[in-house]
C-alpha cells in the first residue's frame, strides 16, 4: 500500500479579470469591519483602482446602508448578475436581494451557494481589487470562500480591547489554518480626541492591535480613530473616504488602503513567480 500525504485539494481557479481578492475579517462583531471594508474600497477607487466589494456578511448585511444604496441588481440575459455601481465601486450584497429587517435564516450549504454566486455569477469585469467583507468570527463563509477562489490575502480588524484582541487572534489562527496569507492587522476605534479640549482619550487601550501584530509577526497596517463623523458617514450612506485623501477624517483610511494595495500586489507577484518557476 502506498504511503505519503493525502492529496491536496486542487487550488480553485482564479476569477477572470480580477487581479487581487482581499478578505476583511474580524474575530468578533462590532469592531467596525464593514466600516473599514467600505471606506477602504471607496479610497482605493478614489486612488484610481478598479474596485469591487462583496458583502459576504449574509446574516447582517450592512453594506447597503453604509453605501446608501438599496436598488436590486439587474439580472442579465446569460443569468449573470450586474453589480450595483455606487460611489465608484461595483458592489453586491444579500441586502440588495432581501432588503429590510427580515433576517436571512440559512444553513451552511445555502451560504456556500450564495458566496459562489457572488463570486462567479456576478459580472465583475476587470478589477484591480475585489474586497470581501466577511461575517464576524470563524465560520462557514470563510471556508466557502477559500474553496471557491484563490484569496490574495486577508486583513484582520480589531479594536485595541483585550476581548476583541482575543477573538482577533482566533481569526488570525483560522486564516493560518486555511493557508490564507494575512496582509496585516488594523486597529479600529483606536482612540478618541475630545472635540473640546483636543486631548486624546484612550478608550480601548490604544496600541493593542499593533502589539498583537508584532507578536504574530504580521504587518500592522495602521489605526483608525474613534470619530462620530465616521459613524455618521456610514449611517448616511456617505462614507468619509468620499471626502478624499486630504481630509483629516479620511486620511487614515487612505493610508490603510495604500498599505493593503501594496501588500496585496506583492503577494500576487510572489504567487505568479511561483507558477513561473514550477
Amino acid at each position: 500500500m502506498a504511503h505519503g500525504h493525502a492529496p491536496q485539494p486542487p487550488a480553485p481557479p482564479p476569477l477572470p479579470g480580477v487581479a487581487n481578492i482581499v478578505a476583511i475579517g474580524s474575530g468578533k462583531g462590532g469592531v467596525g469591519k464593514t466600516t473599514l471594508a467600505v471606506n477602504v474600497a471607496v479610497a482605493l477607487a478614489k486612488l484610481g483602482y478598479k474596485v469591487g466589494l462583496i458583502d459576504a456578511d449574509i446574516y447582517g448585511p450592512n453594506v447597503p446602508l453604509m453605501l446608501g444604496s438599496g436598488q436590486q441588481p439587474r439580472v442579465l440575459q446569460n443569468n449573470q448578475i450586474e453589480p450595483n455601481f455606487v460611489h465608484g465601486i461595483k458592489v453586491i450584497s444579500v441586502g440588495f436581494i432581501s432588503p429590510g429587517d427580515k433576517p436571512m435564516v440559512m444553513r451552511g450549504p445555502m451560504l456556500h451557494q450564495i458566496i459562489r454566486q457572488f463570486l462567479q455569477q456576478v459580472e465583475w469585469g476587470e478589477l484591480d481589487f475585489l474586497i470581501i467583507d466577511l461575517p464576524p468570527g470563524t465560520g462557514d463563509v470563510v471556508i466557502s470562500l477559500v474553496q471557491t477562489v484563490p484569496l490574495t490575502g486577508a486583513v484582520v480588524v480589531s479594536t485595541p480591547s483585550d476581548v476583541s484582541l482575543q477573538d482577533a487572534r482566533k481569526a488570525l489562527e483560522m486564516f493560518h489554518q486555511v493557508n490564507v496569507e494575512v496582509l496585516g492587522m488594523v486597529e479600529n476605534m483606536s482612540h478618541f480626541t475630545c472635540p473640546h479640549c483636543h486631548q486624546e482619550i484612550d478608550i480601548f487601550s490604544k496600541g493593542g492591535a499593533e502589539r498583537t501584530a508584532k507578536q504574530f509577526n504580521i504587518p500592522f497596517l495602521g489605526s483608525i480613530e474613534l470619530d462620530p463623523e465616521i459613524r455618521q458617514g456610514g449611517d448616511k450612506g456617505l462614507p468619509v473616504a468620499l471626502l478624499g485623501e486630504s481630509s483629516a477624517k479620511a486620511k487614515d483610511f487612505y493610508s490603510v488602503a495604500r498599505q493593503i494595495a501594496e501588500r496585496a500586489q506583492a503577494e500576487s507577484a510572489k504567487a505568479e513567480n511561483v507558477f513561473e518557476i514550477s
